[in-house]
Parts: structure tokens; C-alpha cells; sequence
């Protein structure tokens, strides 16, 4: 427990906490874009749920850091750049966050889509499933880089749940503001 009075692991948590924070912005704005088709009283539990599912995921990807940092061995080569299972899984997630958002927008320019209404445990489950995998998508590298900043896994873990804290009060007041000016809402999504 000496690593408690180290000024150096103290500088360590609050760098990488304000890291996390910074670079947990584009979270908040997704997370606020998500569940503002939600009933608003559906709202507040989507987002803690998926939120703690996000710290979890977030958890159990430090658990693993190791792994993942060994994923850049080149799998193969494809005209003339080599892609690894760490670059696959970036590309899928970008490709899940670029279907999201033309989604998002394709919805608020044509109206709803058509078909019946979801029921309310589907739209909730799907927005909490929705908000972890973002969450999860956006954090890989900040996750990879904070096992570079930090010597402890334990320091990791609280700059991790620092930052999903900030996320959790920060959503509320982006997702009105956002509710406020709607062309924000397309500046997020482009």
C-alpha cells in the first residue's frame, strides 16, 4: 500500500483521469443522442445502466490489457498496409458508430421509421446494449494508452470510473443543450 503515498501515482491517476474525461467527451454526446428518443423518465435508468455496464466492459478490457496491447501483430496485408486484430476491431467499431449516426440523422431528416412501436423493454434494453458498445468502441484506445501512463492496474480502474462518473452527470446537461440547438446534434453525428 505504499504505492498510496506516491506523488507519482497520484500524478499518474490525475493525468490519465482528466484523459479519460477528455476523451470521454464524444461518449457523452452519443449517450445523450441515444436516449433522447427515449421517454424521458426511461432516460435517467438507460443511462445509468449503460453506464455500468461501460465501467464493467471498461474493467474487464484493463483485466486484459496485456492481450490487447499484443493484438498489432500484422494478421495481413492489404494494398500495402498491414492490418492487425487491434485495427479490425477499430474498423468495426467505427463502421457501428458510422451506421449509428447516419441512422440517427437519415431518422430526424425523414421522420420515424416505419413499422410498429417498439416495446418499451426493447427500446431500453437496446439503448443500454447500444451505450456500452459505444462506450466500449470509443474507450479502446484511450484504455491502451492508459496502461502506457500508469504502472497500476488499480490506478487504471479508479481514472476509469472517474471519468464514467463525469460521463453520468455530464449526459444530462449535453443531451438538453443538445436538445436545445438541433444542428449540434448533426455536428455530433457527421
Amino acid at each position: 500500500m505504499d504505492w498510496l503515498t506516491d506523488p507519482h501515482i497520484w500524478a499518474s491517476f490525475i493525468t490519465l483521469s482528466a484523459m479519460e474525461v477528455v476523451l470521454g467527451i464524444d461518449n457523452v454526446v452519443f449517450i445523450s443522442l441515444m436516449v433522447s428518443r427515449m421517454h424521458p423518465e426511461q432516460r435517467l435508468t438507460a443511462r445509468r445502466v449503460g453506464l455500468l455496464l461501460a465501467l464493467i466492459f471498461r474493467i474487464i478490457m484493463l483485466g486484459g490489457i496485456a492481450y490487447i496491447i499484443h493484438l498489432t501483430t500484422p494478421l495481413f496485408s492489404f494494398a500495402g498496409y498491414d492490418f492487425s486484430w487491434r485495427d479490425l476491431i477499430l474498423i468495426a467499431g467505427g463502421l457501428f458508430l458510422l451506421v449509428k449516426g447516419t441512422r440517427e440523422m437519415h431518422q430526424d431528416i425523414e421522420g420515424e421509421e416505419e413499422g410498429g412501436e417498439a416495446s418499451v423493454a426493447d427500446t431500453m434494453v437496446s439503448a443500454i446494449l447500444q451505450i456500452a458498445v459505444i462506450d466500449l468502441v470509443f474507450s479502446i484506445d484511450s484504455i491502451i494508452t492508459a496502461v502506457g501512463m500508469a504502472e497500476h492496474v488499480e490506478v487504471m480502474i479508479a481514472a476509469v470510473a472517474v471519468a464514467i462518473l463525469v460521463m453520468y452527470f455530464a449526459s444530462e446537461p449535453v443531451a438538453a443543450f443538445i436538445e436545445r440547438h438541433p444542428t449540434t446534434k448533426m455536428l455530433a453525428l457527421s
